[in-house]
């Protein structure tokens, strides 16, 4: 078991689909990385080496990835922010109502709950 980023990656899975587990590391990003250190897409993690290891490593941090709990806080900065400036998005954030402007009046029966 590989700890990369506050997430394990198991041994028989593929690098391309293990990277994926990362928070913060998707598809294209993923396939970016395996691409650019030459791993086959059958590459498993347990057949990776510890130079292998600092090779994914630097390259993530070489293409300036926000991942793990950097990106959670930037997350938690960017709501707590949108509800000190009272925004739309904030206040409805606040109430626990659909954000995005989805319709309240038939669906989102849990995001209306209210909380006593």
């Amino acid at each position: 078991m590989i700890y990369l980023f506050e997430s394990e990656l198991p041994e028989n899975m593929s690098v391309i689909f293990a990277l994926q587990r990362v928070y913060g590391i998707g598809k294209k990003n993923s396939s970016l990385i395996c691409k650019k250190l030459g791993f086959s897409i059958n590459f498993k993690i347990k057949h990776l080496s510890k130079d292998q290891i600092t090779d994914i490593l630097n390259l993530i941090e070489y293409l300036n990835l926000v991942i793990a709990s950097d990106l959670k806080k930037i997350k938690n900065l960017i709501t707590k922010n949108l509800i000190s400036i009272k925004s739309y998005r904030g206040l409805r954030r606040i109430q626990g109502l659909p954000v995005r402007g989805q319709r309240t009046h038939t669906n989102a029966k849990t995001a209306r709950k209210k909380f006593l």
